[in-house]
């Protein structure tokens, strides 16, 4: 099989086609759920989709070593072609190392100013044309006011997109600490506060008996449209093939 057919073939392109084409240059995505469920896998896929198209990717990590998140590139790209006879094996894994750039940052004490320093220095002055940010384990329950819009601003300045992840882990409701609740009546994250509107596609990872849904709880100005209900493997946790 060649590169152009694995991306073609890809369930990703299930995914994407399932939020109109996927992310626009200057648009924010999320995907949510506890921990543990597959939030850094469907990362992962959208991110190798891209780099298997050529295309330049940073992967922002808050929460994991550099060489766990190398592992999770390395083990969905196996699962990728698994089987699938890929042309130019080794070229096409060594195309995917030179497009992609990692950083780890710890939450603590880093301001969103800090971030977009890093991210302006990497685009502009390294000129590393990244056509997507993935920021991994950002925890939005210590968000400083005004990093979302700060993200998304950069995004349509430098015509990027960017995919957040967002664990609703133990979030309780804001306005009645109380309740258990984690998502609001148009299932999304309490903990995205006020947040919402600036995201343009908002996803939602659930755990069932077989599998682990994926649904479009945000499509721009749509809330729970009526799209094509997507699956993650629980045990590979890749998006399945329909």
């Amino acid at each position: 099989m060649v590169k152009e057919e694995l991306i073609q073939r890809s369930p990703v392109r299930i995914f994407m086609n399932s939020i109109n084409g996927g992310l626009k240059s200057g648009e924010l995505g999320l995907i949510a759920s506890p921990s543990g469920i597959g939030k850094t896998s469907v990362l992962v896929q959208i991110a190798l989709d891209k780099l298997l198209q050529d295309k330049k990717v940073i992967h922002i990590s808050f929460t994991r070593q550099t060489n766990y998140v190398l592992a999770w590139y390395e083990d969905i790209f196996n699962e990728f072609i698994k089987k699938k006879n890929l042309e130019n094996e080794l070229e096409v894994k060594n195309n995917i190392v030179k497009n992609r750039v990692l950083i780890k940052f710890t939450q603590g004490g880093i301001s969103s100013e800090h971030i977009l320093r890093s991210l302006n220095a990497l685009i502009k002055s390294g000129c590393f044309n990244a056509e997507v940010i993935i920021i991994d384990g950002f925890d939005f329950s210590l968000a400083e006011e005004g990093h979302v819009a700060a993200i998304k601003s950069f995004a349509s300045e430098m015509g990027v997109s960017c995919w957040y992840s967002c664990n609703v882990n133990g979030e309780k409701a804001y306005s009645d600490p109380s309740s258990d609740q984690i998502y609001d009546q148009r299932n999304i994250p309490l903990v995205l506060k006020d947040n919402t509107e600036l995201f343009d596609v908002i996803i939602v990872l659930e755990p069932k008996s077989d599998h682990i849904a994926l649904t479009v709880s945000k499509d721009r100005d749509v809330y729970n449209p009526e799209h094509l209900a997507l699956k993650l493997d629980p045990k590979t946790l890749l998006i399945l093939e329909t």
